[in-house]
């Protein structure tokens, strides 16, 4: 079972459309493995990606989905060092850490807003341009995770 099965639970109609969809499921699910989880997470930990996640949950005011990443946050070897900054408005005094996180939130909350500015932030604030990459990447997968779910829940309560 996927992530988006498991947070919609047990319903006869999404599971059937959900099974006539199943390539586009497993590579959801494949998405969210590599921007979560990938093998070399450069200089995003998983612990923050998975605060970040977590960020964007709370940000969209996804119960569901936050509870989904506090418990990957929780599980998440170093995670605990990035819990404190899981909440949206939350700011580090690391700097580059403080960047990292604005642009999160940017991305999450007006990603149309974001120009060439925020990406020179990021590198002054000592973020690297593979860095920057995962992190649009990242930003991209959650937006699309939240939005997915939403579509089907529409449709589950539609009934």
């Amino acid at each position: 079972m996927t992530t988006i099965e498991n947070l919609l639970g047990a319903d006869a109609t999404l599971g059937t459309l959900l099974d006539q969809r199943r390539t586009i499921m497993e590579l959801t699910e494949a998405s969210g493995t590599a921007v979560l989880t990938p093998r070399e997470p450069g200089g995003l930990p998983h612990g923050l990606r998975a605060a970040i996640a977590l960020r964007v949950a709370a940000a969209v005011q996804d119960e569901e989905l936050m509870a989904h990443y506090r418990e990957r946050l929780e599980a998440c070897p170093g995670g605990v060092g990035f819990a404190a900054f899981a909440l949206p408005g939350t700011m580090p005094e690391d700097a580059r850490l403080a960047a990292i996180l604005r642009h999160a939130d940017l991305l999450t909350a007006e990603p149309r807003q974001a120009t060439r500015g925020d990406i020179e932030a990021l590198q002054a604030a000592g973020v690297t341009e593979p860095d920057i990459v995962r992190l649009a990447e990242l930003c991209a997968f959650l937006a699309y995770q939240a939005r997915l779910l939403t579509g089907l829940r529409l449709l589950r309560n539609a009934r």
